[in-house]
């Protein structure tokens, strides 16, 4: 019996028993749609992560505080607060470096008329937009001076616009706003940049570094600091030369563990995409078990299908049916139950991921390389869990085939 013959056959019995064959193909469907659809979102969330550290600023290293310790014990990152304005201006004059940004952040109440909103309140120096690749849409940025006279100026983002004036959309510049009970004057509103993770960064202010720390809350030290290196190149040379600076302006001896931390735009990008990486394989591994499941379906249909249709094996090795042909047509049947499953999950799964991007906040990256491997491994499916029936079958004795009942 050629192949086609056989091909024919399975579609054949697969198609009288619709209902059966849909059942049995529903494992390898859920799976193949399954993998698909979490493959897509995590690489999707992949792709949104560094899209969203690449807009960070351009060979951008940070710099925050390091971990205290208690009884032996290390507290949580950022336990240990060291650095000052002095600090970033010392990092300044390093050649490697082309701007430095000083940063604190913290929340505060800004009110304007009879509208207020609880807003994050962002304290830095001129050098922000270039380090952090922030531009204004209207109106302008503080500049140095502004930041060395304390002066109460404010850079608004656009949820901060709708909050207070009704309309995003709305021109802000030159009215007064109270932060924290304090008058400030909005010169500038920024360019909206959406949310990062759990930071929306259209809803912040931007005031001068020295406002912050001298006028509104008196602080002495700087949550973070923001450093532009002067070219890719040179990120290593410079991250080195961060070290040096602070070690020597926190009298740190030889001996002496950093008090701090450096973290580049590469280690922060590479990892996010491990734990991404990572979340997706781990689901989609879940998400593979149920073909798997779905295997032991068509195993377990296709041993019925051999039982019904002992007779009809019987009579065809009866007149001439080969061990070869029996074997060959069962396992076709089984492969073709496992392509079709594989071929309506690749369809779900596309318009899985499709549905999920166009109506949540998850980004989604269909791509064709874990669709072929969702495909061919459900073929693989049907041809693993088809053999055993399909040998059965074809070690039928067609004497004890005619005499089934």
């Amino acid at each position: 019996m050629s192949f086609w013959e056989s091909l024919r056959i399975s579609l054949r019995s697969i198609k009288s028993n619709k209902l059966r064959s849909f059942l049995t193909m529903l494992g390898i469907i859920i799976g193949v749609s399954a993998v698909i659809a979490m493959v897509a979102i995590g690489q999707g969330a992949s792709s949104n992560v560094a899209s969203q550290i690449n807009g960070l600023g351009s060979n951008l290293l940070i710099v925050t505080p390091g971990q205290a310790q208690q009884g032996g014990v290390r507290l949580g990152a950022g336990s240990l607060n060291t650095l000052t304005l002095k600090d970033a201006d010392e990092i300044a004059k390093q050649n490697t470096i082309s701007a430095v940004a000083p940063d604190i952040t913290t929340q505060g109440q800004v009110v304007w008329r009879n509208q207020n909103s609880a807003t994050t309140i962002e304290g830095t120096t001129e050098s922000y937009t270039e380090v952090r690749n922030t531009t204004v849409q209207s109106g302008r940025f503080f500049n140095r001076f502004e930041v060395k006279g304390q002066s109460n100026v404010a850079v608004v983002g656009t949820q901060v616009v709708a909050a207070l004036f009704g309309d995003e959309r709305a021109n802000p510049v030159g009215k007064m706003i109270l932060i924290n009970q304090l008058p400030f004057e909005i010169i500038g509103v920024l360019e909206s940049q959406g949310s990062q993770g759990m930071a929306n960064n259209d809803d912040r202010i931007l005031i001068p570094i020295t406002t912050v720390m001298n006028r509104l809350y008196g602080k002495t030290k700087v949550r973070s600091i923001y450093i532009s290196a002067a070219s890719a190149a040179v990120m290593d040379k410079a991250q080195f030369d961060i070290r040096q600076v602070l070690r020597a302006e926190h009298n740190l001896s030889p001996k002496d563990e950093d008090n701090f931390q450096i973290n580049s735009q590469a280690q922060i990008l590479s990892t996010a995409q491990s734990v991404s990486g990572t979340m997706t394989t781990l689901l989609s591994g879940i998400a593979a078990i149920s073909l798997v499941v779905g295997g032991i379906g068509i195993m377990n249909i296709m041993l019925v299908s051999v039982t019904e249709r002992t007779r009809e094996i019987g009579i065809r090795k009866a007149i001439g049916a080969t061990r070869g042909a029996i074997l060959q047509q069962f396992l076709i049947e089984s492969v073709t139950l496992s392509l079709l499953g594989g071929l309506f999950g690749i369809l779900l799964g596309v318009g899985a991921a499709m549905l999920v991007s166009k109506t949540t906040s998850l980004m989604t990256s269909i791509q064709l390389a874990p669709i072929l491997y969702a495909f061919f491994f459900s073929m693989f499916v049907g041809v693993v869990f088809g053999v055993y029936p399909a040998y059965k079958a074809s070690r039928l004795r067609p004497i004890d085939a005619l005499r089934y009942e």
